[in-house]
């Protein structure tokens, strides 16, 4: 009996390739000379793709007729358009859960980078200039600071819970209120206006582009401190860099750009930015882990013809049994 097809756009995590041989057949597109042709010829043969970043479109979804899954590593998925995939029957799954610790981890030593000014005091160091004078005493601390989380999902959660170890309060804005201790604020303006730290782990996409605005910023106000470990997207990056240059905040740590790995120039500039190139989930257990549940959705689906998680668009063909 012939092994389902599965497409491999571009290079993924090792555990990826490991956990389908001998199940799957894979097809490494980014290693064919003609991967058009490939697509081509194989087209009515592939019944799956396991992606790692590559967009996915209706166009792209109307060259393959039979796909039945897409399975994408990484919990964040608006490379893919999951309406297209789910008005063709297509379900798409994520990666949540397994790389939550780690984003929230880094979250917090970006917080704390940010606030101390611990990456310029480094730098201070290796310059030599300690054997001059002592590095300059910080402006802000983390101490008696409300930090404000924009999609308190599961990453926002462990956020919270490793900010109230340290001493921080916690609120939060999302599209409905939780059954949580956390104070909860309607609209994004008013939690700006009420904390000055303000997290961002809400999804990408056209609905949450530039979220995080000029007039967002300013009522965050010149203690404030802006982190973003969720996609570069929900930031008005023109809009920081001038509430950076001008004090309207008084930092910013981020993990995620606009345009990765392109970063905006000004915030090369200033010196009140902690830049991390998108290292959020990127150890090799969390990767590991992330690349494990990627196989798995597929195994499920193919063994079971039920996916181990689903993204939300694909709800109603799981329920269904469809795909």
């Amino acid at each position: 009996m012939a092994l389902p097809t599965v497409l491999m756009p571009g290079p993924m995590n090792r555990s990826v390739p490991a956990g389908l041989a001998g199940r799957f057949e894979v097809i490494r597109l980014w290693e064919a000379d003609d991967p058009d042709a490939v697509l081509a010829e194989r087209a009515k043969d592939i019944v799956a793709v396991a992606n790692a970043g590559t967009p996915i479109d209706g166009a792209f979804l109307g060259r393959l007729p039979a796909l039945q899954l897409v399975a994408s590593f990484g919990v964040g998925y608006d490379q893919i358009d999951a309406k297209a995939a789910a008005d063709r029957g297509v379900v798409v799954t994520n990666t949540p859960g397994v790389l939550d610790d780690e984003v929230a981890d880094t979250a917090l030593g970006l917080l704390l980078m940010t606030v101390r000014q611990l990456p310029q005091a480094e730098r201070y160091l290796r310059a030599g200039h300690w054997q001059e004078r002592s590095y300059p005493l910080t402006p802000a601390t983390l101490h008696g600071r409300t930090m404000g989380i924009i999609g308190l999902g599961r990453i926002g959660e462990a956020i919270a819970h490793r900010a109230e170890a340290f001493g921080v309060s916690v609120a939060y804005h999302n599209r409905h209120p939780k059954d949580v201790a956390y104070r909860y604020y309607p609209t994004l303006l008013e939690l700006a206006r009420a904390v000055d730290i303000l997290t961002v782990v809400v999804p990408g996409g056209d609905e949450t582009r530039h979220l995080v605005n000029a007039e967002v910023l300013t009522a965050l106000g010149p203690d404030g401190i802006l982190i973003n470990v969720a996609r570069g997207s929900v930031v008005d990056e023109a809009a920081l860099v001038d509430a950076l240059r001008n004090k309207t905040i008084l930092g910013a740590g981020l993990d995620v750009f606009e345009h990765e790995p392109e970063v905006h120039p000004g915030l090369l500039e200033v010196d009140n930015a902690v830049l991390l190139p998108h290292v959020g989930s990127a150890s090799v257990p969390t990767r590991d882990a992330m690349g494990g549940l990627v196989v798995a959705n597929l195994v499920s689906w193919f063994d079971h013809g039920v996916p181990v998680t689903p993204v939300p668009e694909s709800a109603d063909l799981v329920r269904r049994g469809d795909g």
